[in-house]
């Protein structure tokens, strides 16, 4: 505009020096704004660069030799799980303590969820200006995902005019940022306006938004590998109502984490394992299953265990019987 500006008056018959050195002062100042971010746009390339230089590094860790690099390496991806699932909870000077002494910082999306924590907190006052300027700098990203939250924002913008009783400045409010709005949109803006949880839901939907806009699932790493790992071992045995059958072991058995995994789907194992009652170990051919008379199965070395007298005590219902009672059990 400035050059176009600029052409105009140079080549008119008797151009005007005020003007061409006003025109040419603006083009310097254009010049240098784009300078000042090429510099910044280079900046965040370069640190964003060396970033993925050291997150590759640390992925190479992995394949190393020596076992104890292989131990610290598993210490720290486990600390940078919790790191992002304290961050998604809101635990943000825990998170940040954990990631410095794990030395992990450069692993973990920190200044990510920081940015979002003030965003939030300001919807939290029920202000939307910070949310407003992190939309404007993402704003063509955010074109890119068809994100409504600029608009329910806006949206917000008004229904707040109108509890202030400022009916006009509601009015002008609508016809300049609601104008351009789709159908869907404007069906949207007649439903529930006056709910007060609708600064929750902002808080939701830019969430959800800033998630997307990073590549991010909607639940944390550790809460997905946590849940994998123990459908994995879930069993029908684990929610057995008698409670007699439970592997002290057994992490989904455990009160605390049993709930947890009640509405996960069960292992799906094509080979089934006979785990000894009494020690936890797997019965095999170095541990053959034994029965006793009164039909429950234990490995042979838990019998060996208990045996006192050539007698043992069946831990489920107290009987005694004779060692030579048990019975070595055969699996076709």
């Amino acid at each position: 505009m400035v050059v176009a500006e600029l052409e105009k008056t140079l080549s008119s018959s008797f151009p005007v020096v005020d003007s061409v050195v006003s025109l040419l002062d603006g083009v310097v100042e254009k010049l240098s704004a784009l300078k000042r971010k090429a510099a910044e746009s280079i900046q965040a390339e370069d640190e964003s660069a060396k970033l993925c230089k050291r997150r590759i590094e640390h992925l190479k860790e992995h394949s190393s030799d020596q076992p104890a690099n292989v131990s610290v390496w598993k210490r720290k991806r486990m600390d940078r799980m919790m790191v992002e699932h304290l961050l998604r909870c809101g635990y943000y000077n825990t998170a940040v303590k954990l990631a410095h002494q794990s030395d992990i910082e450069d692993l973990v999306n920190i200044e990510m969820f920081l940015t979002a924590k003030e965003v939030e907190e300001s919807l939290e006052r029920q202000e939307t200006s910070t949310c407003l300027a992190w939309c404007h700098d993402n704003k063509s990203r955010l074109r890119k995902m068809k994100s409504c939250l600029e608009f329910s924002l806006r949206i917000q913008e008004f229904i707040e005019l109108i509890r202030q009783n400022k009916r006009m400045d509601a009015v002008r409010h609508a016809r300049k940022h609601f104008s351009q709005a789709e159908g869907g949109q404007l069906d949207e803006v007649r439903q529930d306006l006056l709910d007060p949880g609708r600064w929750k839901m902002l808080i939701q939907q830019f969430r959800y938004d800033n998630y997307r806009l990073h590549q991010l699932g909607n639940n944390s790493v550790f809460t997905i590998t946590l849940q994998a790992g123990l459908s994995a071992i879930k069993t029908p045995q684990c929610y057995k109502e008698d409670g007699t059958s439970k592997n002290p072991d057994c992490p989904v058995c455990s009160k605390s984490l049993n709930k947890l995994a009640q509405p996960l789907p069960m292992a799906h194992c094509a080979n089934s394992r006979l785990v000894c009652k009494i020690s936890g170990e797997v019965m095999n051919e170095n541990n053959p299953p034994m029965m006793l008379p009164n039909g429950y199965v234990y490995g042979y070395n838990s019998l060996l265990s208990i045996r006192q007298d050539d007698k043992v005590v069946c831990p489920r219902t107290k009987e005694v019987f004779n060692f030579s009672q048990a019975e070595k059990v055969y699996i076709m």
